[in-house]
């Protein structure tokens, strides 16, 4: 697979997701929609109360439609590989399938189109890895906005079934945020069953998306300072000189290892969440390696070399355009080339060195072969003399 065919594919597999989880959102709440402007058409300008416009909907709809419009919301956040938005969708998905199945137990082919697309949801979990304050922000504006709209719509759809009775917008919505803040002044009650089990809903779902809209603001905050005072106090006087291994793969891990056989002061920059056997002392900082915030985090001003060793070209490529702009005068770029025929253009970028395995294994067996003597010199002069180029 050449460079271009790499990024097309990382980029690709995030806007096909993205379209599965926006069709689905359609998928819920456009019959709804069409339902109601044939309602609006039939009804003309009768309508005396909240309760004739809503007429067109089921109790269980107004979730529906909610959940319909969140997830097409979602989708945005997809293309750009938001872990929340991966989080929010594979939540509502899910929930909307048991509901189906379990609750209504009238299984449509929506129902089933949710499955396949929470089956692909999990297979590529792992490449929804992009975290940023500002996504976290939108989402937990969408959220709360999401949870205001369907308990203001339930409660004017339940309007009859309070104490007083719910008749104008206003009001629905000062109940709604008096319910989802759990504050409960005791001036509007619900006296019936279904009204009181709406409330409930409400009250969990607005402790729930107020926690999780806090948590995913501050805990990534709170979580890197603490990773910045506990490793960053101790490793910070030692950051100069040192080596940076980007990527968490095995071919890391072992440079990692001789490195710090060697004496050396190693840090390795990895994806949040990748899986590596590295000692629990190693110096890590995750994060996205391409972004330049990840790589000062790292000193990589002070930094002797930078490696990339990451198991895609294009993030190599992507990582060295980043180090380029903040790294030191005297850093020195090494770059992994998976896939011989991406040489030439991982080249474009300037790497102080191009590392290729498949053409270090062959020119070594080749040798071999002649009957040519493997020594220390020989492998010095296949990595920075002039006789043998390595790419």
């Amino acid at each position: 697979m050449t460079l271009l065919q790499d990024v097309k594919s990382r980029l690709g597999f995030a806007y096909g997701v993205a379209l599965l989880v926006a069709i689905n959102g359609c998928a819920m709440f456009v019959p709804v929609l069409q339902r109601w402007f044939a309602h609006t058409e039939a009804a003309g300008d009768a309508f005396r109360s909240w309760k004739d416009a809503l007429g067109f909907l089921a109790l269980l709809e107004i979730p529906v439609v909610i959940t319909g419009v969140v997830l097409l919301l979602m989708s945005f956040g997809l293309m750009i590989k938001s872990r929340i938005s991966w989080f929010f969708a594979l939540l509502l998905l899910v929930a909307s399938v048991c509901i189906d199945l379990f609750i209504v137990k009238k299984p449509s082919s929506v129902t089933y189109f949710s499955l396949l697309t929470v089956a692909v949801l999990l297979y590529y979990w792992r490449r929804f890895d992009h975290y940023s304050l500002a996504t976290g922000s939108f989402f937990a504006v969408v959220s709360i906005a999401s949870l205001t709209v369907y308990s203001t719509l339930g409660t004017l759809y339940l309007g009859e079934q309070f104490a007083p009775p719910v008749t104008d917008l206003a009001t629905a919505l000062y109940f709604a945020l008096e319910v989802m803040t759990t504050v409960a002044f005791g001036d509007i009650l619900p006296h019936s069953t279904v009204a009181r089990y709406f409330c409930l809903t409400v009250i969990i779902l607005g402790i729930t998306i107020f926690a999780i809209s806090v948590a995913s603001i501050v805990g990534p905050l709170i979580s890197n300072n603490i990773q910045r005072i506990v490793k960053g106090r101790i490793t910070h006087m030692a950051r100069k000189k040192h080596y940076i291994l980007v990527g968490a793969g095995s071919m890391a891990q072992n440079v990692y290892k001789g490195l710090t056989e060697r004496g050396e002061h190693v840090t390795v920059i990895c994806a949040p969440g990748s899986q590596h056997a590295l000692p629990a002392k190693a110096d890590i900082i995750q994060g996205d390696p391409s972004a330049t915030a990840t790589l000062k985090m790292a000193d990589v001003g002070e930094a002797k070399y930078i490696v990339t060793l990451c198991d895609s070209d294009a993030q190599n490529v992507f990582t060295i355009l980043a180090a380029k702009e903040v790294a030191g005068e005297h850093t020195k770029i090494i770059a992994l080339v998976n896939d011989t025929q991406n040489i030439a253009k991982v080249k474009r970028v300037n790497p102080t060195m191009l590392l290729s395995l498949p053409l270090l294994g062959s020119e070594l067996l080749i040798r071999t072969l002649e009957g040519d003597k493997i020594n220390n010199d020989l492998i010095t002069d296949m990595f920075f003399g002039k006789r043998t180029s390595l790419g």
